[in-house]
C-alpha cells in the first residue's frame, strides 16, 4: 500500500497489533469503531451478510460503482459472508467468535442468541473475549423492543429540539452524530475493558446505546436539566450561556466570532474600534452580556459590516479573538492542509487510489497505519475459513 506520508504510516505494527476484532456490526457506530481500531493494528473481521452491510447499498455519492458511505467507514477490515441462519455457517462465527479478542455487534438486542453468539454462550468457550454492543434503546424492555437510528435518537434525545430557528422547524444535525458518538463510547468502553483484562485475564460484556451516548454528549444542555432546572430550547446559531459566540453578516458574507471571556472580549471591542463596550456595564461581563445580547448584537453587527470577512478574519485572529469563515466539507479539509494537518491519506494504486480522512489520533511509537482498503463483499472469506481451521496460525492474511 502506498500512503501520503511515507513508511511510518505503512508499517502494519500498532498498539493493538495482535488483537483479533469480529466485527458483526453494520451501517455506523459499530463499523466506524472497527475501523478505527483497524487503523491501530488490530486484524479486524467484517462479518456480513450475503446482502452485504447496507451502507453498501447507500448511494448517491459513489467511487465508480461503490458507495463512499461503505468506503468511508471500513478501511483496514477484510470481509466474509456468512449466512447466520444456515447452521454451517453459525459454526464458521463460533469458531471466529473462539478466536476473537474482540467481537463488536449491533443487532436488535435478544436476536443474536438466536444464532448461539451472544455473550452468554460464546463466555464458556473464550473466557478472555471482550463483546461489545450497541443498542439503540438498552437491552430492557420496552427499550429493547425498539429499532435506534440516528434520526430517531437525534429527535428522541431533544437534540433537534435544540437546532434550527427559534421561530422555526426543529433540524437534525447534517452528519449522524450519534452513531459516531456511540461508536467513539464503545472504543473507550473495549480499550477499557482490554487493560482490565491484563489483570483478572477475563473479558467481559461491555454496552451502550445510541440514546445514552446522546444525553452523555448533550452535556451542558443536559446539566442545565438535571442540575439547573432548565429546558433549553432552540436558539438559531447563538449559544445559551456565552455571547458573542455567533455568525455576523460582514461586508461580503459571513463570519464566526467568539469571545468566550471577558479577555477576548475586550479584544475583540479594541479591534472593531469600539473598545467603550468593554467598560460599559451593560457588557462588562458574559453573564450581562449574554442577558442582553439583543443591545449588543447590532452594535457589533454595525462595525463587522464594514470589512469583508478575509479582511476581519486577519484582522480578529492577529487580536487573539477566535472567529472563522463558514466553509464548506471541501474547504475544511483544504483548511487543514494550510494549517500544516495532514488529513487525508492514500490508499491503493493507479486507478484503485482512495483518498481517506486519516485517523484522527498520532502516536510517537507506534502510529496508525493503513493497511487495507475498505474490502469488497466476502473477499476474504475463503483464507478466514482457512485461517479458522488452522489452529498454529496466530494472526491471518498478513498484509
Amino acid at each position: 500500500m502506498d500512503s501520503t506520508s511515507g513508511d511510518r504510516d505503512t508499517h502494519d505494527r500498532g498498539p493493538l497489533e495482535g488483537l483479533i476484532v469480529a466485527d458483526f456490526s453494520r451501517i455506523l457506530a459499530g463499523p466506524y469503531a472497527t475501523m478505527l481500531l483497524g487503523d491501530l493494528g488490530a486484524t479486524v473481521i467484517k462479518v456480513e451478510s450475503p446482502a452485504g452491510d447496507d451502507t453498501r447499498t447507500w448511494k448517491p455519492p459513489v467511487r465508480g460503482d461503490v458507495s463512499t458511505y461503505y468506503l468511508g467507514i471500513n478501511r483496514n477490515k477484510r470481509s466474509i459472508v456468512l449466512d447466520l441462519r444456515d447452521p454451517d455457517d453459525q459454526l464458521v462465527a463460533r469458531r471466529l467468535a473462539e478466536r476473537a479478542d474482540i467481537l463488536v455487534e449491533n443487532f436488535k438486542p435478544g436476536q443474536i442468541a438466536r444464532f448461539g453468539l451472544d455473550y452468554e454462550s460464546l463466555r464458556s468457550q473464550n473466557q478472555r473475549l471482550i463483546y461489545a454492543s450497541i443498542s439503540g434503546f438498552g437491552t430492557k424492555p420496552p427499550g429493547s423492543e425498539m429499532m435506534g437510528y440516528d434520526l430517531m435518537i437525534q429527535a428522541m434525545s431533544g437534540l433537534m429540539s435544540l437546532t434550527g430557528e427559534a421561530d422555526g422547524p426543529a433540524y437534525r444535525a447534517g452528519i449522524s452524530v450519534f452513531d459516531i458518538v456511540a461508536g467513539l463510547h464503545l472504543i473507550m468502553g473495549i480499550l477499557a475493558a482490554l487493560h482490565e483484562r491484563t489483570t483478572s485475564g477475563e473479558g467481559q460484556h461491555v454496552e451502550v446505546s445510541l440514546l445514552t451516548s446522546a444525553l452523555s454528549g448533550l452535556v451542558n444542555h443536559t446539566a442545565a436539566v438535571t442540575m439547573g432546572g432548565v429546558v433549553p430550547f432552540r436558539m438559531g446559531n447563538a449559544h445559551p450561556s456565552l455571547y458573542p459566540y455567533d455568525p455576523f453578516f460582514t461586508s461580503d458574507g459571513e463570519l464566526i466570532v467568539i469571545a468566550a471571556n471577558d479577555g477576548q472580549f475586550r479584544s475583540l471591542t479594541r479591534a472593531i474600534g469600539a473598545p467603550e463596550l468593554a467598560d460599559d456595564e451593560r457588557f462588562c461581563v458574559n453573564e450581562r452580556r449574554t442577558a442582553n445580547r439583543a443591545i449588543l448584537g447590532p452594535l457589533l453587527q454595525e462595525r463587522l459590516s464594514t470589512k469583508t470577512s478575509d479582511d476581519w478574519f486577519s484582522l480578529l485572529m492577529a487580536a487573539g479573538v477566535p472567529c472563522a469563515p463558514i466553509a464548506t466539507v471541501a474547504e475544511g479539509i483544504d483548511l487543514a492542509r494550510r494549517v500544516g494537518l495532514e488529513p487525508t491519506v492514500i490508499l491503493g494504486n493507479g486507478e484503485d487510489q482512495l483518498e481517506m480522512i486519516r485517523n484522527p489520533i498520532t502516536f510517537s511509537e507506534t502510529p496508525p497505519s493503513y493497511r487495507l482498503p475498505p474490502p469488497d463483499l466476502g473477499a476474504d472469506g475463503g483464507s478466514i475459513r482457512s485461517w479458522l481451521l488452522d489452529d498454529q496460525v496466530a494472526v491471518p492474511l498478513k498484509p
